[in-house]
């Protein structure tokens, strides 16, 4: 494996996820500039508005707010890149969804852009998974990361099924 070559598949996708979340919060930001108490309230903002005014608050559609916990890192690049591969599929799953129930082109083309991210993000991920896979010296790649296991004494990375 080339450490530099997945630390910059890493870093670039990374970069990008903060351009989403930005460009995610400027949408909603141009959606509700300037609502009145009726607009809001017709729209359903109303228990938003209460805690958050018109703020860009990080929330799911049902209400929960952003937490650290979405991250699910282990510290295992196998683990932790099928996550991420999982993360950018159910961020295309969103962008599917909200495409099928918006038809205001303003909110739809930014949408459409974002979700081609993701598909290239998830194509990235699994290069980068390909190539962390292709450095391991096991053939068995779910068993256990035999750089975290060596002298463990319990024949780790052997092909083994704890």
């Amino acid at each position: 494996m080339k450490p530099n070559s997945v630390k910059g598949i890493l870093t670039d996708i990374s970069t990008e996820e903060l351009a989403h979340v930005e460009m995610i919060s400027t949408i909603l930001y141009q959606l509700t500039d300037g609502l009145s108490p009726e607009q809001i309230k017709e729209a359903g903002f109303n228990t938003y508005f209460v805690d958050h005014t018109l703020g860009i608050y990080p929330q799911s559609a049902a209400g929960v707010p952003f937490t650290a916990a979405y991250f699910q890192s282990k510290g295992d690049p196998i683990t932790d890149l099928t996550e991420d591969l999982a993360a950018e599929q159910k961020a295309r799953s969103t962008y599917d969804n909200i495409l099928r129930m918006c038809e205001n082109p303003d909110v739809r083309e930014p949408i459409k852009f974002l979700r081609q991210r993701e598909i290239v993000h998830f194509q990235c991920f699994g290069e980068a998974l390909r190539m962390v896979q292709d450095d391991l010296d096991a053939k068995n790649f779910y068993c256990c990361n035999p750089s975290y296991e060596k002298g463990c004494g319990k024949n780790c990375g052997k092909g083994n099924n704890r």
